[in-house]
């Protein structure tokens, strides 16, 4: 559609109409669908979750897109309650909780407070219902933090404080690797994929994806206990080189993703532990990063 080549090819002031005007013509779509109760049930997302490749026993990272599914009955508490009916007893969901859009430089240079429990999520509708949730867990760092809830969620949550960098061994994004979770793209393209930057901190990065400025934040725990820990935070001028989807044929190739549909929405199903190893070895053979898809 006309709205998705302006998004492509335009310069900055025509992406920013172009986003308004997707996303008015979205609203719209959704009105129609409530009025006409031609809304997505419950049913129907458990057939499309367990056709794209979600099992009982999964732990799964869930980023998502409440608009591109289309209409759901119930919204956020149905796509939660419909992922949690498959994975069941022994899956355990996580969502990212960042408390920013957009660079986290950008929010760190105006001084933020992290409150692990107040400081709301700013990654979608979805992300802000699961995180006030009972017996949700949140990992406990400045601009990269993931709640979790299930058997699993202390263990992928418990190790992110004070880590100088979000993607490591200690991170959430890292854990799921380990325990060989999937990450659900839902309604979202693999530029929306965090766990692509677990790469960066597995390796010798030849590459100067992080800042040279250190941040100290102020955070706020559970308790009211004060912190100041120590950040990086990834350099906007590199960040803008990534081509993420570019890699989308590397992936395909290598068997690390399924393609679906989720109800209206374009999803992605991804093994973390098998993305990590591909990632680790195309770096090491032709220098293929999200910055330098075609190698090196």
């Amino acid at each position: 559609m006309l709205i998705n080549f302006v998004l492509k090819y335009s310069p900055n002031f025509l992406i920013h109409w172009a986003k308004q005007l997707k996303k008015k013509y979205l609203r719209k779509q959704l009105q129609e669908q409530k009025k006409n109760k031609s809304g997505i049930s419950k049913a129907k997302l458990i057939e499309d979750f367990k056709k794209i490749g979600i099992k009982n026993g999964d732990s799964v990272l869930v980023h998502s897109s409440l608009s591109k599914i289309g209409f759901v009955d119930g919204g956020a508490e149905t796509i939660i309650n419909a992922l949690f009916e498959i994975v069941g007893d022994r899956g355990t969901l996580l969502f990212p909780s960042f408390p920013y859009s957009g660079r986290a430089k950008t929010y760190l240079e105006k001084k933020p407070c992290f409150h692990i429990n107040e400081t709301p999520s700013q990654m979608g509708v979805i992300t802000e219902y699961f995180r006030t949730s009972e017996n949700v867990f949140r990992s406990f760092h400045p601009t990269d933090p993931v709640c979790a809830k299930g058997p699993l969620a202390d263990y992928y949550t418990n190790s992110h404080l004070g880590q100088i960098t979000p993607y490591n061994e200690n991170s959430p994004f890292r854990k799921l690797c380990n325990k060989n979770g999937k990450i659900l793209m839902l309604g979202t393209k693999l530029s929306s994929c965090t766990s692509l930057h677990t790469l960066e901190d597995a390796v010798d990065f030849k590459y100067p994806v992080y800042d040279s400025k250190i941040f100290d934040v102020k955070m706020i725990d559970a308790s009211g206990n004060e912190y100041l820990t120590k950040t990086k935070v990834h350099n906007p001028v590199y960040s803008s080189k990534r081509n993420c989807d570019a890699l989308m044929t590397m992936f395909e190739s290598e068997k690390v993703l399924a393609n679906g549909k989720i109800g209206a929405a374009k999803s992605i199903l991804i093994d973390a532990n098998k993305m990590l190893e591909v990632m680790i070895k195309k770096y090491i053979e032709n220098g293929v990063t999200m910055y330098t898809p075609f190698g090196s």
